[in-house]
Parts: C-alpha cells; sequence; structure tokens
C-alpha cells in the first residue's frame, strides 16, 4: 500500500481543476484510493511518460482527465505533480 503525499504546489493545481470541474471530485477521490491501494489496477491505465516527463508516470481518472505522479518507491509515497485533461498536462 502507498502514501500519497500532496505538495503544496499540487493542492494549488488541484484546487484550480476543481473550481473547474466539481463534478468529478467523486471520481478523483476513487482514483486516488484505488492508486493508494493498487497502482497497477487495470482502471488506473498507468503508464510511464518519456521525454520531458521522463521518471513521471500517468494515471487516468476517466477518459479525458489525467494525474500526472512521481512513484517514491523506496518510501511507499506517491506524489501527485500535475492534474487536467492530457494536453494540459502534458
Amino acid at each position: 500500500m502507498f502514501r500519497i503525499l500532496f505538495t503544496e504546489s499540487y493542492q494549488k493545481r488541484e484546487q484550480k481543476f476543481f473550481s473547474k470541474h466539481p463534478e468529478l471530485k467523486l471520481n478523483y477521490g476513487k482514483t486516488l484510493k484505488l492508486l493508494s491501494l493498487d497502482p497497477k489496477h487495470p482502471s488506473l491505465r498507468l503508464h510511464k511518460l518519456k521525454g520531458k516527463h521522463e521518471g513521471l508516470s500517468s494515471v487516468s481518472i476517466n477518459i479525458s482527465y489525467r494525474i500526472i505522479i512521481q512513484f517514491l518507491l523506496q518510501d511507499g509515497f506517491i506524489v501527485p505533480v500535475n492534474i487536467g485533461t492530457h494536453d494540459e498536462v502534458y
């Protein structure tokens, strides 16, 4: 089981995201819970990123929205980095 570690900068992005998309709070909560329990669950569509996002991964909230994350495996943390549409986060 992983713990989600929210940085101050991510929390600001999260607030901005939910001011535009309050209807996604339930899906977002489910995504985070599943991520902490089983990051490899198929519904998350977890995949590693390349290029300028090398070292980060992405999971899906739904078909349109993503969370960019960093795994700190030795410490057991998942650190959300960004949230938004495919075009916004990449």
